[in-house]
């Protein structure tokens, strides 16, 4: 069996992992990342781990990529030049929108509104039209769109979007025809491909952004394909779609907008591993970086999977893991602000480069890796030793907030920062699970990230999450998630219908039908029908309603099922019933590849006395003094070990704190499982 190896790109560091399916070893390395060309992080990366492997290249079967290409062209506006084509009169569709409220108590407040990735100069309209049942009413003037594109020279992609094309595409798919003589070289992304469904303002803004973000990823991947098959490297290279699934990079290249949160999707993918092994179907992830922190719901071990994805201002209809971001992580650049004198932490970052100021390559912020420095709870050096801390920087920098703020002692504004930042992850956790419903004391709490482990206790005592789970790598985590996660693709259909108006039978036909649509993409991977497998799911409302809820079903779900179905969900997140018909508004179908096969790591037993992982002994602050904290080195601790806080575990990509009254029990999967002592 080849190796598979995984790659996260984040904001500061590149993370991969090596693994042996045959054995489950595995290799890891962290290089920074190099936001010029994230290649060049990449195959750094790439040639640490497999000479630490002492493999050849020729060894790597696949290559399973995490990217945040898609997501920084829409966070820093550098995607490409969009011509949009709609039909005649809806060639303001991105301009009118949506209505745009700041903040429930902000309207008041002049706020200026994001200007459309699609500017009103580059839109033209095509003379044509189509009825919602499909029907064509108007046919294509090819003439006049033939003399409309003309104008659109200079633009770098094209996206169309015709009025009711989920129902008929022919007009749509003529238009990039012509497209192609009167553009060549532009590549252009039609809204019935993109997203065949009912809204022409979501659907035209998807795929706007599809065409937005296209030419940018489709340049990094074939560079990246392109020097890694320069090195030698003869694998595939598949892209983590932002539902948890992976796509080729050709695939990935053609639909870039379902890469929008490839990157934490692997968090929550890697997290779902681990979590299997250690025996907690239900939990929340707990993923913080260098630059931000993400978090999510798992229930039976399925993740949460939205319908909508935000990036920045940006909100477009793709399906994505249910992932919240919050500007805090390891280099969210702590202030206090002259109005208020009050303490902020993020969400400005110190990066990368130049990074906390710990790392000495001319950061001078504190940020939340500077405080913990000041609290003793990391060792003096990072990423396996490429990153050697500056402890004396670090209390320089924080001492600026101890004088801004008027406190005794410089570990008084680190212990400051550090509560603040804890609290800010503290409410991004409750917005995945209090704000849907759920309460955070049923679910175990999944820590991982370079800084997550640091910060995890803390965070199980804020939600009463118990056990809080550090898995074994969890500072390329990301990275492991990519490298155990399967292909998938999905298709979906409008097909709007009363209950009253549809049958059991016809429901099933529709899902069976999405279903082989997408099962054929997998095919043309490689991937043989009988190792597919599929889910469905529809929207549905009350007749009258203006959203809809996804509900998970099987072909075999008859409607009275479904809509019993749907009323508990409703009542689940609105707390009432109405008692209107329901109504089908769309179906999808996302099929699977099988899973790979990665044998799980057995740690052989020990017994509950982990003194023979310990590697001295390091004074931290906790509860407003200093303390003495057993160091003790994780590749050590074998399974049953329990280690007492306070504590601290250390590895080569992250750092474990241990607090006073809890301890952390070692699983035979190599987790660390923390609870309170009384627990």
């Amino acid at each position: 069996m080849h190796y598979r190896l995984g790659v996260d790109v984040g904001g500061t560091f590149t993370d991969i992992l090596l693994i042996d399916p045959a054995t489950g070893r595995t290799f890891r390395a962290k290089t920074p990342s190099t936001p010029h060309d994230q290649s060049v992080g990449v195959l750094a990366g790439i040639e640490k781990v497999r000479a630490e492997a002492r493999i050849p290249l020729s060894e790597i079967g696949q290559v399973l990529h995490g990217t945040t290409v898609a997501t920084n062209a829409i966070l820093e506006g550098k995607g490409a030049r969009v011509g949009l084509v709609t039909t005649a009169g809806f060639r303001q569709v991105l301009q009118i929108a949506r209505s745009f409220v700041p903040g429930g108590l902000a309207g008041w407040i002049i706020w200026p509104k994001p200007e459309p990735l699609a500017a009103l100069e580059d839109t033209v309209e095509a003379i044509e039209r189509v009825a919602s049942d499909g029907s064509v009413v108007t046919p294509l003037d090819e003439d006049a769109l033939r003399a409309s594109l003309g104008r659109l020279r200079g633009v770098e992609a094209l996206a169309v979007s015709l009025i009711n094309s989920y129902a008929f595409d022919g007009h749509e798919r003529r238009v990039a025809e012509i497209a192609a003589e009167e553009l060549p070289g532009v590549p252009v992304s039609i809204s019935s491909a993109v997203l065949p469904e009912l809204r022409e303002y979501e659907r035209t803004i998807t795929t706007v952004a599809n065409a937005y973000v296209q030419p940018q990823v489709a340049r990094y991947l074939d560079n990246l394909a392109g020097r890694i098959a320069e090195g030698g490297l003869t694998g595939s290279l598949n892209i983590l779609r932002s539902d948890g699934g992976l796509a080729s990079a050709s695939a990935a290249a053609g639909s870039p907008v379902n890469l929008l949160l490839s990157g934490p999707a692997g968090g929550v993918a890697g997290a779902t591993w681990v979590a299997e092994q250690a025996g907690f179907p239900d939990f929340l992830t707990f993923d913080m970086g260098g630059t931000s922190t993400d978090v999510a719901l798992v229930e039976g071990l399925r993740p949460r999977v939205g319908r909508e994805t935000r990036v920045g201002d940006l909100t477009v209809r793709s399906a994505s893991v249910d992932v919240r971001t919050v500007g805090a992580g390891g280099g969210s650049i702590a202030h206090v602000p002259e109005l208020t004198r009050a303490l902020r932490v993020g969400p400005q970052s110190a990066g990368a480069d130049p990074g906390p100021a710990a790392y000495g390559r001319g950061g001078e912020e504190p940020t939340v890796t500077d405080a913990n420095v000041v609290l003793g709870y990391l060792p003096a050096r990072l990423a396996g030793g490429e990153i050697v801390l500056d402890r004396e920087r670090s209390r320089a920098a924080v001492a600026r907030v101890a004088e801004a703020m008027g406190l005794p002692s410089v570990e008084a504004a680190a212990q400051g920062i550090v509560d603040i930042v804890n609290e800010n992850m503290f409410g991004a956790l409750r917005l995945v699970s209090v704000q849907q419903g759920f309460d955070p004391r049923d679910f175990a709490l999944v820590a991982f990230g370079g800084a997550g482990p640091l910060h995890a206790n803390a965070l199980g005592r804020l939600t009463g999450s118990w056990p809080v789970v550090i898995p074994p790598s969890p500072g390329v985590l990301c990275a492991y998630g990519d490298a155990t996660t399967s292909l998938r693709d999905e298709a979906a259909r409008t097909y709007i219908r009363r209950f009253s108006q549809l049958t059991d039978t016809e429901l099933g036909e529709l899902l069976t039908e999405l279903a082989e649509t997408a099962a054929r993409t997998l095919e043309t991977e490689g991937v043989d029908r009988a190792d597919q497998s599929a889910t469905y799911h529809v929207d549905v409302r009350y007749h009258g309603q203006g959203f809809e809820i996804p509900i998970p079903l099987t072909p075999d779900t008859g409607l009275d099922a479904l809509g019993k179905a749907f009323d508990a969900e409703h009542e689940r997140l609105f707390s009432f019933l109405l008692g209107n018909e329901h109504e089908l508004v769309s179906a999808r179908a996302a099929v699977s590849g099988p899973r790979p096969n990665v044998q799980a790591v057995s740690l052989a037993s020990g017994g509950e006395d982990s003194s023979a992982a310990v590697t001295g002994t390091h004074e931290i602050w906790v509860e407003g003094g200093w303390t003495e904290a057993a160091v003790h080195d994780r590749a050590a601790l074998l399974a049953g070990n329990v280690v007492r806080g306070p504590a601290i575990v250390v590895e080569m990509d992250s750092t474990t704190l241990v607090l006073p009254g809890h301890a952390a029990t070692v699983h035979e999967s190599g987790s660390l499982l923390i609870r309170p002592l009384e627990a």
